[in-house]
């Protein structure tokens, strides 16, 4: 019995370590179609079905999408089969009828070899259509039909040239560049990481290219009508359209059939070719066309002419096919959802679920259980005011609304809930125990000492982790989800947002000696603002900042500080300049925190002065969360509870939309929910970034949203 698991044991290794060798010297080529090649004879000339073709080259939805000038990445299972040739023999292609006879009588001494050296055919398709000399040999006065076949065109394999990717190019417009899928130049580059799309300056891409030609003499050549205006001859016209006369008479033979170049005359010509340009993210944004789309489509959801779409992508002419890669001008990321140039479709998660992505989740929260006395109330009461306590059963409860959710819409969920104790070693011993593989995404730790261990430790399993509140890390952290906006994006939106709506307005700014950094980014938006001064003691120098007020001017004030008392004291100065005749003043802040929600800053001023500064969340009031919630655990959601429903539930729906997180990321633009919205952007080995958040303003004793 122990003999015979022995050998099951070893036939499995031996079948193992054959399928990884035979799938480790898997190779692929290209193949430039040509005129008369259909799918099922190339899939025979390479030794594989039609069916892998297609797979490799998911531009093609059929047989019938086989053009010439299509190039096909195919994987090599054999050698192609290519036609034997005698040496110096000019070589012939075989159709099942020649396409017409020579007559020749024989002449003394001549042979069957030297009649096929001299037709450039082989002796048996001399017998096929000459039968009587299957039974006799050839002889003198034989008159014999002799065969003629069309000269085979001598193919130019394709092969790789090596690509040098030069600044601010992406993977989208070198797959432009060369008339390729992404899918097909992924293929030729497998060694091209899965979980990020970026190219760095001096990277080294491998790109079909045919033998002898270089990238500039790949390019499929279109034609136009030009009506021949009076008095201009065939020289003028070979001028302008920089080919030579002869080739204006071989493209159009009627002008000899004619006499000659005739007003009015329709000829057909080489299309111009534009001028040199440099194609990067700079110039352009780039849009891959998906399955059943149409020009008219295309044209409508990219907001683009016809014409102008055509003129940017002369390839177009021959047909618009799925998977490849369009250009469009810079100016369109204003109109389009774009992320990192390429141009994202509409896509609604929650209509493109598939209920067999079942997500499986790993949650990293510190309830740390081991401190918490349920027998004493008064204590377990007071822990739960603390901050980690808060945003662990915030993120708890309010995932728990999620799972109900996705459940609603058919979806199931694994899940995993890990107290990490806010402790190091516990959280390193945990994660160590769990079979990381099995999970596709990791939502914490809350702390962020914890995150680079557990980065670490999921990145050997290529599993991303969601940081719920963590922005940034001083580490390299590629599999990090930073789910907070980090202060220079808060700021950006701001600054964007005053810089837009701004007119004869004077920009102020009043900031504390901790936030030098924020009165920088302010000045060097505006180089015209003027800076208020302060006083030793760290209060606004009153009569200084007076000087600087003029009659009849409107003033927007930055305020940045994380003293409440500065905070009451200024909104309190600015509400009373306001209320003069002379004077309108509105108040503005890069980094909203307590300090201006303190009990001693009157909302009322806040109103007064349209107080307006970029925020992660938003209030939510009466929506379908809030109800649900309610209802569940009977109290309204804090903040760290609906964070936790909008992130859990993001997660949930781009997990059961594509199982791969990275992949959506750069797939889907932004996603919103009940007070949190999320927008990732892949900055390489740094992690993945949202850089999206709110604008709030204090208008009417009311907050509002800014609506843009």
């Amino acid at each position: 019995m122990k003999r015979l698991v022995f050998k099951i044991v070893c036939v499995f290794a031996v079948v193992f370590f054959i399928s990884n060798k035979v799938a480790a010297q898997q190779k692929y080529t290209t193949h430039n179609v040509k005129k008369g090649e259909t799918l099922t004879s190339i899939a025979k000339q390479y030794r594989v079905t039609p069916y892998s073709i297609l797979q490799l080259n998911k531009e093609l939805k059929n047989s019938e999408d086989i053009k010439p000038n299509t190039i096909l990445v195919i994987q090599v299972a054999g050698k192609p089969i290519v036609q034997k040739e005698e040496p110096k023999e000019k070589t012939k292609i075989e159709q099942e009828a020649p396409i017409g006879y020579e007559r020749h009588r024989v002449k003394k001494r001549e042979t069957m070899f030297g009649l096929t050296q001299r037709y450039g055919v082989t002796e048996e398709q001399i017998k096929k259509y000459n039968t009587q000399l299957y039974s006799e040999q050839l002889k003198k006065g034989m008159v014999l039909q002799i065969p003629q076949y069309p000269e085979v065109e001598e193919e130019k394999e394709l092969e790789a040239e090596i690509y040098t990717v030069k600044a601010k190019e992406t993977r989208w417009s070198i797959a432009n560049k060369y008339g390729i899928t992404v899918d097909s130049l992924v293929i030729l580059n497998p060694e091209l990481p899965k979980n990020t799309t970026y190219l760095a300056k001096g990277q080294e891409l491998k790109l079909p290219r045919p033998k002898g030609d270089g990238l500039n003499e790949q390019e499929v050549v279109l034609f136009e009508s030009y009506t021949v205006p009076k008095s201009i001859g065939i020289f003028r016209i070979s001028q302008n359209y920089g080919i030579s006369t002869d080739s204006v008479i071989k493209l159009n033979p009627e002008i000899n059939e004619l006499g000659g170049l005739k007003e009015g005359m329709v000829l057909r010509l080489p299309k111009k070719k534009p001028a040199t340009e440099i194609v990067n993210t700079d110039n352009y944004v780039f849009y891959e066309v998906k399955p059943k789309q149409n020009i008219f489509r295309l044209t409508q959801n990219l907001k683009i002419s016809r014409d102008s779409l055509f003129a940017l992508n002369p390839e177009l002419e021959n047909g618009l096919k799925a998977g490849m890669v369009i250009k469009l001008p810079r100016v369109k990321a204003k109109q389009l959802d774009v992320k990192n140039s390429l141009v994202l479709d509409k896509i609604s998660l929650v209509d493109s679920i598939n209920i067999e992505n079942r997500p499986s989740l790993l949650f990293l929260l510190p309830f740390r259980l081991d401190r918490v006395d349920f027998t004493n109330t008064a204590m377990t009461k007071n822990q739960l005011k603390r901050k980690d306590w808060k945003s662990a059963l915030g993120m708890y409860t309010g995932a728990m609304i999620a799972f109900d959710s996705v459940k609603r819409m058919g979806l199931s969920v694994d899940v995993k809930i890990i107290d990490t104790q806010r402790n190091f070693e516990r959280t390193k011993m945990m994660l160590q125990q769990q079979s990381l593989a099995n999970f596709d995404a990791i939502v914490g730790p809350v702390d962020s000492r914890l995150l680079g261990e557990v980065a670490l430790q999921a990145s050997n399993y290529n599993v991303p982790v969601v940081a719920p509140y963590a922005s940034k890390s001083d580490l390299s952290l590629s599999n990090v989800f930073f789910s907070m906006p980090d202060d220079e994006s808060l700021r950006k939106r701001i600054l964007d947002y005053v810089a837009k709506e701004k007119t004869k307005e004077r920009v102020l700014v009043i900031a504390d000696d901790k936030h030098q950094a924020a009165k920088d980014s302010i000045i060097s938006r505006f180089p015209s603002a003027r800076v208020a001064k302060m006083s030793k003691d760290g209060s606004l120098h009153l009569e200084d900042f007076l000087l600087m007020l003029s009659e009849n001017q409107e003033y927007w004030v930055f305020v940045e500080t994380e003293d409440k008392n500065l905070v009451a004291s200024i909104s309190s100065i600015l509400n009373a300049a306001n209320s003069e005749k002379d004077y309108t003043v509105r108040m503005f802040t890069t980094n909203h925190n307590s300090a201006f929600e303190g009990d001693e800053v009157s909302m009322p001023h806040l109103s007064n002065l349209k107080f307006t500064y970029p925020s992660v969340y938003k209030e939510t009031l009466g929506d379908s969360f809030t109800e649900a919630y309610q209802k569940k655990f009977g109290h309204e959601p804090d903040p760290y509870a609906t964070r936790g429903f909008d992130l859990t539930l993001d997660l949930l729906l781009k997990l059961a939309y594509k199982k791969n997180l990275e992949a959506t990321a750069q797939l889907i633009g932004l996603t919103e929910y009940s007070g949190n919205k999320f927008n990732y952007y892949n900055k390489w080995t740094k992690g993945y970034f949202n850089n999206t958040s709110y604008l709030i303003q204090y208008d009417q004793l009311q907050i509002k949203q800014i609506e843009e």
